[in-house]
Order: C-alpha cells, then sequence, then structure tokens
C-alpha cells in the first residue's frame, strides 16, 4: 500500500514539476507594452485598434515555416523562433476605416533578445520602426530617432534584396543605404535589419495575403536569392 502511495505521489510531482517548468520554455510571443498609448502615438489620427492573434502552427505548420524561412533566406532557430511562437497583429482604424497594422518580433541580439515593432500602412511600407526592448551597450545610438527614419517608406520588396546571412544587399536594394550608427554595434544592427525583414515577411503572410510574394520569386529568378524553394513560393 506504501508502494503504491509513492508511486501515485511521484506521477503527481511530476506533472506538477513539468506544469510550473514547461513556461520556461514556452514560445514568447512580442506584445505592445500599452497598445492605447502606442497605437495613439504611432497612428496620431487613430480611434481604435483590434488585435489578431495568429501563430504559423496555426496558419501552416511545417510547410509554412519552411516558406517563411526560403522568404527570410535564414532558418528559424532558438526561442524566439518556433512554429508555435504567438505573433500579435495590431489593425489600427479610424472610424470603420482600416488605415495601418502595427507588428513586432523578438530578435536575439548579441546581449539579449531585443524586440522590433513596424508601423505600417496599408501596402505594407513601414511609417514607423522602433526598438520596444534593446539590451545593447550602444542602445543609445540605436534609439536615436535619426536610425529608425532610415527604414520610413521602405517595404519587403526592399528587404527582398537583403541577405539576412552574407549582410549583403543587390544595388538595387535601398537596404545597403541604412547606416549603422555605431561599429561597435554590427551585431545588433544586423539583428535589427534581420528582425525587419521577419516582421515584413509575417505581416505579408498572415495580413496582407503574400501581396509582396511576387518579387520574391523576381528576385529568385535573378539569382539573388536562395534556391530550393517550397513549391507554393
Amino acid at each position: 500500500m506504501k508502494q503504491l502511495r509513492f508511486f501515485w505521489k511521484s506521477i503527481f510531482c511530476g506533472i506538477l514539476i513539468s506544469m510550473m517548468i514547461s513556461p520556461l520554455f514556452a514560445a514568447v510571443g512580442c506584445d505592445l507594452n500599452d497598445p492605447d498609448r502606442d497605437v495613439k502615438r504611432l497612428f496620431p489620427e487613430s480611434t481604435g485598434y483590434k488585435t489578431l492573434y495568429v501563430s504559423i502552427a496555426q496558419k501552416g505548420g511545417a510547410a509554412l515555416l519552411r516558406e517563411v524561412e526560403a522568404r527570410l533566406g535564414d532558418r528559424y532557430q532558438g526561442l524566439y523562433e518556433t512554429m508555435d511562437v504567438p505573433y500579435t497583429m495590431y489593425q489600427v482604424f479610424r472610424g470603420k476605416e482600416l488605415i495601418g497594422y502595427i507588428h513586432g518580433v523578438n530578435q536575439k541580439g548579441r546581449y539579449g533578445g531585443i524586440q522590433v515593432f513596424l508601423a505600417l500602412d496599408l501596402e505594407g511600407t513601414i511609417r514607423a520602426f522602433y526598438f520596444q526592448k534593446l539590451t545593447s551597450q550602444y542602445a543609445g545610438s540605436l534609439r536615436d530617432a535619426k536610425f529608425g527614419e532610415q527604414f520610413i517608406g521602405l517595404s519587403l520588396k526592399d528587404f527582398y534584396g537583403y541577405d539576412v546571412v552574407s549582410h549583403q544587399a543587390t544595388g538595387e536594394s535601398r537596404i545597403a543605404r541604412i547606416q549603422n550608427p555605431a561599429a561597435e554595434a554590427e551585431s545588433d544592427f544586423r539583428a535589427a535589419l534581420r528582425a525587419a525583414k521577419k516582421n515584413l515577411i509575417l505581416v505579408d503572410e498572415f495580413l496582407l495575403g503574400n501581396r509582396h510574394l511576387e518579387y520574391f520569386r523576381e528576385n529568385t529568378e535573378k539569382g539573388q536569392i536562395h534556391e530550393n524553394l517550397p513549391s507554393r513560393l
């Protein structure tokens, strides 16, 4: 009898410990710290917003993950990049009229995780770029308004000419003009560009109906992007 009680106690403790530990390894999402304040700051003309929650696992699973990786030109890896990461996307309204989107992503930086948020118009063009979280010795330089202003007017079409692995941009890509504000912050600078591209790809996939997919195909045909792509691409 004692052995049976010990057995069930062991099972119960194992389940309890598993429940306590599992959140530590759960997928990490990225929400606005203060949605009411932040939406109004990024879209002064707005009167409200709606929040959508999506994930790659929910929308397409492993097949969709491969497609996103192909468009990014790099593999997803680590806690911030799993299929079940919950993406929080904000649809911004003026009255009943949809006027834009806000979305943020987590990205591994040199000194820890960073969070890159983009405010976008209905075409997926960047109207604001900012770090919600940035642990870096050179955070002051990267958070400077002049750095973020370099992203305004860019879209996924521009980022398709940028290789996040080699950090090379084609001559036609406007990404090549973005200047790193601090030479010592090169790794975080590259992380910011990767996060921006990943952010735009997810918005295109989940909100814009893959409006910019044609530009990905064009760059692929020119040999400027990785080959061996999934069939849908």
